[in-house]
């Protein structure tokens, strides 16, 4: 149990978190380019800086910001819950054995699926308040009047029901995957360049990493673009069938999408979500780094994790 609860996972725990919620705070624009550019199917701007000056233009300086509080707290909460679940999963099953490649990413899934189940409804209300006050293109979307977090949940729950909240619940447990096709080609892009050189520089570790990432964002992405439509909800779509998230849903939502939009349909919104993705890990990744060594260093206490 001291295991779980030891101080040097929480010192990682808060280290992640801070370091997410910076890199989550400098590119928070393209966050919201690709949000307007995956639920708005009607908009004609195609590139990320034409939405982002539309959107400046159409709803003022700050509301490429809008929705940033709700999204660094869930982001905070879910951070923590599944560094947390992580490490204490970790910790029980490892017991003092080598952690291998299979155990990690065992690990690594379920701690992701217990994150989805816990932190979905705040992913709900976020994209909602993100999306509030948006000048939409398309007449079929419901606007929302939320004054904050909790008045969110609770028009949800009154007008929508408790399951709303869960909305696109399936496509995120699909979207687990992702850290795991993140996660193999990483493992398998060092193997490659592990046997040209002795050992890798951050630069080379920063570039695999990338590669790694937006290779597997590539590959769910239309997968994110049906979870964003469903979380959102407000569009006046197929009201008899109000389970959001179902398996036919989601094959309904991507059908729609590539009949009216083509193969590419699946894919708005992309450059914003591959620059924001790439740019947020190497924050991330930097603040992360420098904090936890400071940390440690303050207190005089050497790391056990080896980077």
């Amino acid at each position: 149990m001291a295991s779980v609860l030891s101080y040097e996972s929480l010192v990682h725990a808060v280290a992640g978190a801070v370091g997410s919620v910076t890199a989550m705070t400098v590119f928070f624009p393209l966050d919201t380019a690709r949000l307007r550019l995956q639920v708005d199917e009607k908009r004609k701007s195609k590139t990320t800086h034409a939405v982002l000056l539309e959107i400046i233009k159409e709803e003022g300086l700050l509301a490429p910001y809008r929705g940033w509080f709700p999204v660094i707290s869930s982001l905070c909460c879910s951070n923590f819950v599944y560094f947390y679940t992580f490490n204490s999963l970790k910790a029980v099953w490892v017991k003092g054995q080598h952690s291998s490649t299979g155990k990690d990413l065992v690990v690594g899934f379920v701690a992701g699926v217990v994150n989805v189940l816990l932190t979905t409804p705040l992913w709900v209300v976020n994209t909602r308040l993100k999306l509030q006050g948006a000048k939409f293109r398309n007449e079929d979307i419901i606007p929302t009047n939320y004054k904050g977090i909790i008045d969110a949940f609770h028009q949800i729950i009154r007008d929508e029901g408790v399951l709303a909240l869960w909305n696109g619940t399936f496509p995120s447990l699909l979207l687990v995957f992702n850290p795991a096709i993140q996660f193999m080609f990483y493992e398998g892009l060092k193997r490659q360049l592990l046997k040209k050189r002795m050992k890798l520089s951050s630069l080379d570790v920063f570039i695999i990493g990338a590669i790694a990432k937006a290779i597997a964002t590539t590959v769910t992405y239309p997968m994110q673009t049906v979870q964003s439509i469903l979380r959102f909800g407000r569009h006046r779509l197929n009201p008899e069938n109000r389970t959001l998230g179902s398996l036919r849903n989601v094959l309904y939502l991507l059908h729609q999408r590539v009949k009216r939009f083509g193969i590419m349909g699946l894919y708005k919104g992309l450059e914003a979500k591959l620059l924001q993705t790439v740019l947020t890990a190497a924050l991330m990744f930097l603040v992360y780094e420098k904090l936890t060594a400071a940390t440690f260093t303050v207190m005089g206490l050497k790391s056990t994790h080896k980077h």
